[in-house]
Formats: C-alpha cells, sequence, structure tokens
C-alpha cells in the first residue's frame, strides 16, 4: 500500500485502522529502526544489558544479535559509568554506539561520562571531534518500581550544553528520531515512555528521519495551547476529547525534542490561543514545565491572557504502592480540571 503522508502527524490512542496504511507496535517500530540503521553502517553498535535477553529490552532488540552478530550487539556489565566512557570513546574514533538501559534511573550512575566528557568534548577541542553517541532509556511507571526505578529525568539533563534530548510520543516518530539520533554526529538520549511501548501506530517501511527540534501541532484548537511530549500527549489527547465535549478546544503541540525546543511552533500557537499549559511526565519543578513556562513568560508575555499554568509530578519521590500511584501522576482529568480553570478566569 502506498504511504499517505497524512498519516505521519496522526495520533496513534484510538486503534489505528490497517486498512489506511501499515501499523506497527510501538516496540516493532524501535527494533526496524535498529535493523535499518546496523544494516546501512557497519559503525552502527547496539550495547546495553539485557539487548541480547530474550525480553530483549522490552522487545525492541529481539533478534538483532542472531541477525548482526555478538560483535556488534551485545550484552554489557552492571558498570554505567564505565561502558558510558567506552561508548564516548568509541563514538570519538568513529564508531556509531547505541546504549540502551532499561531505566533512566541506570544512567545517573554514568553522568560523569556523559556530562562532563560527552557532551564536551566537541566544544574543548575547536570542533575537531565528534561524539555520535546515542543513549536509550525507558521511563519506568507501574509494577511498584518505587522511586529509584521510576525517575523521569529528562530535567536534569536539559541544561546540559552539547546533549539532545528526544522524546517520542508514536511508534512513526520512535522509528523516525532513533534514525536521526544515530545518524547526528551529537550525543543523544532518547528516553521512550513504558506506556507507549504497547501502542501501535503508522510506519512507512525503509528509511526515513524525524529531524531534532522540530515539534508539530497533533490537534489544532482555539481557546488555549497544551505543550509536552511522549506519555503527556496522550494525557492530552484524552482530555482534549473531554474538553470538546464541554465546548473547549484545545490545542495540543508534540514538541518530539526537549533539547533543543521548538520555539517557533510554540510562539505561533500561543500567539493564537493565548493561554498555555505545559504538561511533562517528570517532576512540575524545574525541567521541561519550568523552561518552557518560562520561556513564555519571557518572549511572548504580550500575548498571554492569563497565567501559564503546568501539569507535572509532584515534589516527592515515586512511591511503590499501587493506591498512592494513582495520586502521584498526572490523569487526563488532573489536565481537564487546570484547562478549564484557565479559561474561567
Amino acid at each position: 500500500m502506498p504511504w499517505d503522508e497524512s498519516l505521519v502527524n496522526s495520533l496513534v490512542y484510538d486503534e489505528p485502522d490497517p486498512k489506511q496504511g501499515r501499523v506497527l507496535s510501538y516496540v516493532q517500530s524501535l527494533n526496524e529502526a535498529l535493523r535499518i540503521a546496523l544494516e546501512d553502517n557497519e559503525s552502527v553498535i547496539v550495547m546495553g544489558q539485557g539487548v541480547d535477553d530474550p525480553s530483549a529490552m522490552f522487545g525492541s532488540t529481539k533478534g538483532l544479535q542472531d541477525r548482526f552478530g555478538e560483535s556488534r550487539v551485545f550484552d554489557t556489565p552492571l558498570s554505567e559509568e564505565g561502558m558510558m566512557g567506552v561508548c564516548t570513546g568509541a563514538a570519538m574514533r568513529g564508531l556509531r554506539p547505541v546504549y540502551m538501559h532499561n531505566r533512566p534511573d541506570f544512567i545517573l550512575l554514568a553522568f560523569n561520562q556523559l556530562i562532563t566528557h560527552a557532551a564536551k568534548c566537541h566544544f574543548m577541542d575547536n570542533g575537531l571531534t565528534q561524539v555520535p553517541l546515542v543513549v536509550w532509556a525507558a521511563i519506568g511507571r507501574g509494577w511498584g518500581s518505587g522511586a529509584q526505578h521510576s525517575q523521569a529525568i529528562q530535567g536534569l539533563l536539559m541544561g546540559v550544553p552539547g546533549l539532545k534530548i528526544l522524546m517520542p510520543s508514536t511508534p512513526y516518530d520512535a522509528k523516525g528520531l532513533m534514525l536521526q539520533a544515530i545518524q547526528d554526529n551529537s550525543p543523544t538520549i532518547i528516553f521512550e515512555h513504558r506506556w507507549l511501548m504497547k501502542k501501535n501506530g503508522f510506519v512507512p517501511e525503509g528509511k526515513y528521519l524525524v529531524p531534532i527540534g522540530q515539534g508539530v501541532c497533533r490537534r489544532e484548537g482555539e481557546d488555549l495551547t497544551i505543550v509536552g511530549a511522549s506519555h503527556a500527549i496522550e494525557l492530552a489527547y484524552q482530555a482534549s476529547k473531554l474538553l470538546a465535549a464541554d465546548g473547549v478546544d484545545v490545542e495540543i503541540i508534540d514538541l518530539r525534542s526537549i533539547q533543543p525546543i521548538d520555539d517557533q511552533l510554540i510562539e505561533d500557537s500561543i500567539r493564537k490561543t493565548g493561554r498555555l499549559l505545559v504538561v511533562d511526565t517528570g517532576w512540575a519543578i524545574g525541567g521541561v514545565c519550568a523552561e518552557i513556562g518560562f520561556r513564555a513568560v519571557e518572549k511572548w508575555f504580550s500575548y498571554l491572557k492569563g497565567a501559564v499554568r503546568r501539569v507535572g509530578l509532584p515534589d516527592v519521590p515515586t512511591p511503590a504502592g499501587y493506591a498512592l500511584e494513582q495520586h502521584y501522576y498526572p490523569t487526563a482529568q488532573n489536565i481537564v480540571d487546570v484547562v478549564k480553570d484557565m479559561c474561567r478566569k
């Protein structure tokens, strides 16, 4: 079936119709991206704890070692800082490593290599050295992972010069951003959300790239702008349907990349709606909510009809119990309540 370009920006939170186009799961799209990258470029390697396990990193690396061999797809020891150093050095010497982590929490163990070395080398030698490194992790949520295995650390890394940070929300973007990140010559972090892993969406065959730093308007609206990325877009989409039933028309901006940020897309939307709500899968304090909210006040204050609001995680560690999790994580109804309050004022 010929690929329909109108499907590129379609959301997948309502089950897609295979008659409209090729449908893959989120995990299948990641697996396909890694396979294409490994086939296209012999300098690409995929490594990480469990990439060759039966679960194959949520299924994203399934079958890759059998196809490309243990020298290009391989398990790594429990030494995150050491392996991040290996990846940084390998990237400096011409390889293109994809370093897979089960959780962002484990990246914390490698901050010295990632922030002090990988992100800085290019700037310290006048651009002579490139570090084409991709660091991948899936944000945990649910099943009682608790404070040490469910952290969304994207906000901690937004202020590090030299790092690019991607947060896809659809299978189409998951594949295209992975391929773009592997091709990019800067160290790039991809944060996936575990709750997106079982979603399906339209994904064309073959290689295509989603530009880093280019967001997309997922839903056009007149009353208020919701900005977010990753699973926050699904919540915003669910909320938009509830709000539409009450006559509130929201616009949804999917950043796709939180470093760099597509300022022009946000500005154009705020010019139209005059109201801004930022939604994030991480803590509301600092990070995505704070950065975009401040940019709005600093750059686009004259367009605003009221205060910028935010919805994110509360300023406490992640609980392990199911009952507490229901109060900890934002919901579509939380977004609905905040939007209605903003529009009333």
